[in-house]
């Protein structure tokens, strides 16, 4: 579906974003194809095709189920516990499969915007949810409260790269809260301290109680998020590693049979408890073949509600 309903500054150039969209997408044409029929060089052809998907213009909808992958989910719910489970279909075979996750995270995003049941939906941040967040259509949900679930900054309060409350707004008009915080504290005083800030204590406890919370699982191997973006210092890191420390969810890191790793870092995390994770609807999105025990650690927990996943990620948890 091409959504072509923006009006503004710059009517033009949208307007040849969605053409060549649809040209591209609806009609199967070639980008060359497209750029003979625009009148324009294939080099501007295709940043047009790429600044609609970029823009939110295109929506790819896919309906009917796959056997496979709804058996995986069977088997998911019942390993783990969980109440929600959607396993995708691999596309593609990276480390990491983004374009796998950000097609289902989206569609779940969209369709949790749409129903309007959830009023405060917390959102963690990293690299998946911000493919998700990409992918997201332009839309009107300006009755809607966002909340991000922990700090964004690094401990040398640079932001991180894959904040994605503040590209959800742009895209949803929804309202936004954000911790101006670092997602960890230097002490156990100082994280007491920032609580303490006005109007902080009451954007964690949106959070709290969010109906529902959309977040990501964070490896503990040398390719980890929080160590790559400066969330965490390496020999932190290290110590985290050597408690058994497996996979990170909202800061809180666990063993991979899902005990807590209580040391200086879990007392040091800006964001819920450990325990509020499972008080409300925590849906995580994540997959890839590095991040397996990850996955298995935090879902172990108990503590997670549902999971969206890739089918390769699932076959490897099932096994």
């Amino acid at each position: 579906m091409l959504d072509g309903t923006r009006r503004g500054p710059g009517r033009d150039d949208h307007d040849l974003c969605v053409r060549a969209a649809w040209l591209h997408y609806g009609a199967g044409m070639t980008q060359s194809e497209v750029a003979a029929r625009l009148g324009v060089p294939s080099l501007k052809a295709h940043r047009l095709i790429a600044k609609a998907n970029k823009e939110g213009l295109v929506r790819i909808s896919i309906e009917g189920d796959i056997i496979e992958c709804v058996r995986l989910e069977e088997k998911m719910r019942a390993r783990f516990a969980l109440q929600f489970c959607e396993v995708c279909p691999d596309l593609d075979d990276e480390l990491l499969p983004v374009q796998t996750l950000s097609l289902a995270g989206s569609r779940f995003l969209r369709l949790a915007f749409e129903n309007g049941e959830e009023k405060v939906i917390g959102f963690g941040h990293g690299r998946t949810l911000a493919a998700c967040v990409n992918m997201l259509p332009k839309m009107n949900v300006r009755d809607l409260k966002l909340v991000s679930l922990l700090g964004g900054l690094t401990r040398r309060y640079s932001t991180t790269p894959f904040d994605v409350i503040h590209r959800l707004a742009e895209r949803t008009g929804a309202q936004n809260y954000v911790l101006p915080l670092p997602f960890y504290a230097n002490s156990v005083e100082d994280r007491a301290v920032f609580l303490e800030q006005r109007g902080v204590a009451a954007i964690m406890q949106m959070g709290i109680e969010a109906t529902l919370r959309v977040v990501g699982i964070g490896t503990m191997q040398t390719e980890a998020t929080i160590l790559s973006t400066g969330m965490i210092e390496q020999h932190e890191f290290d110590a985290a590693v050597r408690a058994g420390g497996t996979g990170e969810i909202l800061g809180h890191i666990f063993s991979l049979h899902g005990k807590l790793i209580e040391n200086d870092i879990s007392a040091r995390t800006l964001s819920m408890s450990a325990a509020d994770i499972g008080k409300q609807k925590t849906v995580a999105i994540a997959g890839g073949r590095s991040k397996v025990n990850a996955i298995k650690a935090v879902l172990a927990s108990g503590l997670v509600y549902g999971v969206i996943i890739d089918e390769r990620t699932a076959k490897a948890l099932t096994a």
